[in-house]
């Protein structure tokens, strides 16, 4: 073997030295099959020598690798010929897989057990999303690879991970997706039934999941958790049910409010430093007398599951997007709508008239009294 690892060295000299562009392709495919030939015979010397050799001769074709197509599928054929061997060279599967062009870097970033998670966490830092997308793809990955995947927040990336059963994600790894989840119902399902769910998440997630998502969540549950899915769908909709419907009494807030207004300091701001303390009976009763409604109309539309509705009042007030929705998330104790619900409240809030507003307003304020306000 001796011999043939001379003539190895004395080849890859002469390509680099007085070589052709085509030489030097020649050559890095006859080593790397010459590699590959008996790569699980080699002692951990032998492995080094085909590293440095390999190694110099993808330097010299790299940058013209930019321009020139011959080389760019030379090296991409050798990361996909390198990529399943336990033995490859490890330089050279770290060159590959830092090789800003996925075609090159794929190979070896989805399968080689050379790349360390330092390696990986690396690439997941400093790359671009289909890199990252490659590595999301890999039978294993440590929390620590994941939690740099996930932390550059690409949708894509967050599927492929929930979606790979060989992935391990930490905590705050799934408190970036369950936020994600809220405006991606095919990520928040997948997520759903991920077992290592922490339940605080999975709550989290139930609790701004749309009944079409709970549903699906429910029959895709495994087995061996449909229950806690089950049990953690009704607990949310307990918790929903019961905050909307909670007895309360407004005539402290309604002497409070108009106070305010009689001292002429009830306006946009009182409103929403009202809503954004969750002071329920207070945020009723101030945009009551600032849509000119009643108490019993806007409680009614703040108990409705929907959000349309709480909408009119609010447009009637001419009140800024950042207060509207300062009001709808005070219908809760805690938490918050979720990106896409928020993005659909804004936009019929932006459609919207005020005079048609107005006139749907006075016709709830004169059936109130037989009847809750219905949206249409």
């Amino acid at each position: 073997m001796l011999n043939a690892e001379l003539s190895i060295v004395d080849e890859v000299e002469a390509a680099i030295n007085t070589g052709s562009a085509e030489k030097r392709l020649e050559t890095i495919k006859r080593v790397t099959d010459l590699f590959l030939s008996s790569a699980g015979n080699f002692n951990n010397e032998q492995v080094e020598l085909f590293d440095d050799v390999l190694e110099r001769l993808i330097k010299t074709i790299e940058i013209r690798a930019i321009a020139d197509v011959s080389a760019r599928i030379a090296l991409a054929e050798m990361s996909m010929q390198l990529a399943p061997i336990a033995q490859a060279p490890p330089s050279v599967v770290r060159r590959l897989a830092r090789n800003d062009e996925i075609t090159v870097a794929g190979p070896v970033l989805q399968e080689s057990a050379r790349l360390s998670s330092e390696d990986l966490v690396e690439i997941a830092e400093t790359k671009g999303e289909q890199h990252l997308l490659a590595v999301s793809g890999r039978w294993w990955l440590k929390e620590v690879v994941t939690d740099a995947l996930l932390a550059r927040r690409y949708p894509s990336v967050s599927r492929r991970i929930v979606n790979n059963p060989g992935a391990r994600v930490s905590a705050g790894g799934f408190a970036i997706v369950v936020a994600q989840a809220e405006s991606d119902p095919e990520l928040a399902v997948e997520t759903g039934i991920r077992v290592d769910l922490p339940s605080r998440l999975r709550n989290q997630l139930l609790r701004s999941a749309t009944e079409t998502v709970r549903s699906r969540l429910l029959s895709r549950a495994p087995p061996h958790i449909f229950e806690e899915i089950r049990s953690a769908i009704a607990a949310v909709s307990s918790e929903v049910s019961r905050e909307m419907s909670r007895v309360r009494d407004f005539a402290a807030a309604k002497r409070f409010v108009a106070l305010l207004n009689s001292n002429g300091e009830l306006n946009e701001a009182a409103l929403f430093g009202f809503a954004k303390q969750r002071k329920y009976e207070e945020t009723v009763a101030a945009l009551a007398v600032l849509s000119q409604s009643t108490v019993e109309v806007i409680r009614s539309l703040m108990q409705s599951p929907r959000d349309d509705g709480l909408l009119i009042p609010c447009k009637v007030a001419e009140l800024s997007w950042e207060t509207v929705v300062a009001v709808l998330e005070s219908r809760f104790s805690t938490g918050s709508m979720g990106p896409h619900e928020l993005a659909k409240a804004k936009g019929q809030f932006a459609k919207m008239t005020t005079e048609n507003a107005r006139r749907l307003l006075r016709f709830w304020q004169v059936r109130s009294s037989t009847s809750p306000p219905s949206v249409h």
